[in-house]
């Protein structure tokens, strides 16, 4: 059996005593896709931050590859865990290029500069994802998915065990989503990433992870393969809206619409 690399147990936490996350398990292993779904407010972004100690549970562990989060320092954690953030302020009079290599940061001493290796580290990160064509651009210049495949080269080369990501499709066309969910899943299968992924799209979900955590009052509803978490029954008692949920007609993975009235 593969160890574990995330894993939070029993996770608490609030928001000025209101309850946002109540007694949260969860486990993402090496090399899988892990959706997390559920309405706004439910705690997903909440949890993202939790696991990677941007905030600190008012209760419960976290675990990465066998040590205890709270016991590691930023920059060991850093080394570990890779966040591509719902919001990610662009730093202006970079190049793409120069942005990737800021992921090498944790893996750099106090005032150290990069190596040819830390370089090169960099510059294969971008040709996995496709940008190193950009790498010369300043990313004020680009596009929003060219940015969001920036984003993600620089997540991975911090070269981590962990990847999270906080609707990282979020605005993009179809075509865009689709570029970064199979960067992610590649790398998953590659490199055994252990990926963390929030969406709000049911069916995007449905067709790259693994495995579906559904949340709904910040509680876990459902954790299970998406055929066994998309249902119509599920979606109901979670987002209480009427859903169609049927095979998907090349895969049979479960796809959803909005029911007719």
């Amino acid at each position: 059996m593969n160890p574990i690399h995330l894993r939070g147990q029993d996770i608490t936490f609030s928001y000025n005593h209101k309850p946002v996350l109540d007694g949260i398990s969860i486990q993402v292993l090496p090399g899988e896709i892990v959706g997390l779904l559920g309405p706004n407010g439910s705690g997903k972004s909440t949890l993202i931050k939790l696991l990677s100690r941007v905030l600190v549970p008012q209760d419960g562990r976290v675990w990465i590859d066998g040590h205890e989060l709270s016991r590691l320092g930023q920059r060991q954690i850093a080394r570990r865990i890779a966040v591509v953030p719902q919001v990610f302020e662009m730093p202006t009079g970079f190049t793409a290029f120069e942005v990737v290599l800021m992921g090498r940061t944790p893996h750099l001493s106090w005032l150290q500069s990069e190596s040819a290796c830390d370089r090169e580290i960099a510059r294969a990160a971008m040709l996995a994802t496709g940008t190193w064509s950009l790498a010369d651009r300043y990313v004020d210049q680009l596009s929003g998915g060219e940015r969001q495949r920036v984003i993600i080269a620089r997540a991975l080369a911090q070269e981590p065990q962990v990847l999270l990501l906080d609707e990282a499709t979020a605005h993009l066309d179809v075509r865009h989503q689709i570029e970064i969910m199979e960067i992610v899943q590649r790398f998953a299968r590659e490199r055994e990433l252990a990926v963390l992924i929030i969406f709000h799209d049911l069916n995007l979900a449905a067709q790259y992870c693994d495995r579906i955590v559904l949340l709904k009052d910040g509680k876990v509803f459902a954790n299970g393969s998406p055929r066994e978490v998309i249902t119509r029954e599920g979606l109901r008692a979670v987002y209480g809206v009427e859903m169609c949920v049927f095979p998907h007609p090349d895969n049979q993975l479960p796809a959803a619409l909005i029911a007719s009235k």
